[in-house]
């Protein structure tokens, strides 16, 4: 390894990130084929972007012609517990372990043009040393990329899985025009291993190392911005943010290590929150608590749907009373789930009752639906 990268690594070590390997653009060439495939299924869903961002995420040189080298960084965000812990515990809410504190984009961020900033001032006068850095909201295939860099392999559940932190590690890049000595790739070690796979509650992988997102939790609670299908709703239990099964599933995960990043390392309030005090919260509440952190970007009223998801399956009639409060909210879409919340957790002819006082008052058809088609076994969820 030249000087020059022992530094880069150094740099990068002292900044926070734990794995920095150099690929190249032309790395991945099989990337492209493959995004098309998948795009072509719909497996995409809602998410147009990933159609209309396709020729730039295929190709790193379709992103940035000049590019000649790319820095790929790993920062490592795992949890000190299995965050599947809170599942079984009706009364609470299981948000994504990435979710549970600062925004890592722009943890992350700052510190790749940290970085990159170093990079350049390092440089020798006679190179060209121009850089543009990215972490996932830019049209980068970072996990190919990662996996061509040796920073892990892309396992069955598409993530990249590393030897070292195993399921647990956010990415980011740095695009340069500095030929760099590119590292040796990862091979696969998933094996025939299919705990990820196994794992889904969805069942969003058709077969391993592909992914429907139209299936998966993740997708449906941040990305999906409409009523999630009934099919969906009961197998979400209580995550009301992302999921993490198919990740805390490996088996890598013996040898990861916990974050070391005080900004990732979840906080309390946010471990097992409470159901109710969710539901209570209104726009300015929600915005309050998590000021800074990812859950914000859906909105207040898709967090208001997924929360009235996880109530209903909760199976906690004296969480009625947050449901009741949302089932005249302004938002369509609040008030059907809310109805499908009831329905739940109500008997049959208490549902009724509910449903005789409010469904004449009702003009969307989504809402009257979820009126006139409760869910049908709820009497026997609440006697099991």
């Amino acid at each position: 390894m030249s000087a020059r990268l022992q530094s880069l690594q150094a740099q990068a070590k002292a900044l926070g990130f734990d794995v920095c390997r150099i690929v190249k653009p032309d790395a991945i060439p099989l990337a492209p084929q493959r995004l098309d495939d998948w795009l072509q299924s719909g497996a995409q869903g809602d998410m147009a972007w990933m159609v209309e961002t396709r020729d730039r995420r295929a190709d790193p040189r379709a992103l940035w012609s000049d590019v000649r080298s790319i820095i790929i960084l790993g920062m490592n965000y795992g949890p000190d517990v299995d965050p599947r812990v809170t599942l079984d515990q009706n009364d609470v809410a299981t948000i994504s372990v990435y979710a549970r504190h600062r925004d890592y984009h722009d943890v992350i961020k700052g510190k790749l043009k940290q970085l990159a900033g170093w990079l350049v001032t390092s440089a020798a006068k006679s190179e060209a040393s121009e850089v543009k850095v990215f972490v996932d909201t830019a049209p980068v295939m970072e996990k190919p990329l990662a996996e061509a860099a040796g920073l892990g392999w892309q396992g069955k559940h598409t993530n990249i899985v590393s030897r070292e932190f195993g399921s647990w590690l956010f990415l980011g890049s740095i695009f340069t025009t500095l030929d760099l000595e590119a590292d040796t790739p990862e091979i696969d070690h998933c094996g025939t291993c299919t705990a990820c796979v196994d794992a889904c509650p969805t069942n969003a992988f058709p077969a391993p190392y592909r992914l429907d997102a139209r299936r998966c939790i993740s997708y449906l609670t941040i990305e999906h911005k409409g009523h999630i299908a009934r099919e969906f709703r009961a197998p979400m239990g209580n995550r009301i943010y992302g999921c993490d099964d198919c990740l805390a599933a490996c088996p890598w995960n013996k040898f990861a290590q916990v974050a070391h990043e005080a900004k990732l390392q979840a906080r309390d309030d946010l471990n097992a929150p409470s159901l109710r005090t969710l539901a209570n919260l209104d726009d300015a509440g929600f915005r309050t608590l998590f000021a800074g952190g990812p859950v914000k970007r859906i909105g207040h009223i898709r967090f208001l749907r997924n929360i009235l998801i996880a109530i209903g399956n909760s199976k906690d009639a004296s969480l009625m009373d947050s449901v009741e409060r949302h089932i005249q909210h302004d938002s369509a879409l609040v008030r059907a789930m809310a109805v499908w919340a009831a329905g739940r957790l109500l008997s049959a002819d208490a549902f009724s009752n509910l449903a005789a006082r409010h469904i004449s008052d009702e003009t969307d058809e989504d809402v009257r639906a979820e009126w006139r088609a409760p869910d049908p076994s709820c009497e026997d969820r609440l006697s099991s």
